[in-house]
């Protein structure tokens, strides 16, 4: 077979090839889904979702059953917010930024998930106009199985 025979075959593969690549690449830049369940009268765990969702989160968003799904999930009561949410199999506990969620999921690491404990004024949800600019630091803790934490990510 001669160099010009062989340039159909070899953009056959290549095309080919390339084919097989598209599905995966895709998966890799699909939105993670994140399910939320709030309160439905919240304004900040509102405001939460709208920072998840223009990060490029997908989020589904169940309007009771906070607490139940926090104990579900693993998150110790002295960590609560006043939202729980589950992405790819992580607990996610109040205002957690959308980059310390991206980080944990390209990380990866063994733990139950994230927690920001209260609301700090400040952090994602809790940054609206009516808190003037005001930031308070906070951190992002790393929630091990059994309650322990470290922290994950500090936010000055």
């Amino acid at each position: 077979m001669n160099d010009a025979d062989s340039r159909p075959l070899r953009r056959s593969i290549l095309l080919a090839g390339a084919s097989l690549m598209v599905p995966s690449a895709w998966a890799q830049q699909s939105p993670a889904q994140i399910d939320v369940w709030k309160s439905p009268s919240c304004g900040c765990c509102k405001d939460w979702i709208a920072h998840m969702e223009a990060a490029g989160f997908r989020v589904a968003v169940h309007e009771s059953g906070n607490a139940a799904m926090r104990e579900r999930l693993g998150i110790p009561l002295e960590l609560g917010s006043c939202h729980t949410a589950r992405v790819a199999g992580y607990a996610l506990e109040g205002h957690v930024p959308a980059a310390d969620v991206r980080r944990l999921l390209r990380d990866r690491p063994q733990a139950v998930g994230l927690a920001v404990p209260g609301m700090p004024i400040g952090s994602p949800g809790m940054d609206g106009p009516e808190y003037g600019g005001r930031r308070d630091p906070y951190d992002v803790l790393l929630v091990a199985k059994g309650g322990g934490t470290r922290v994950f990510a500090s936010h000055r």
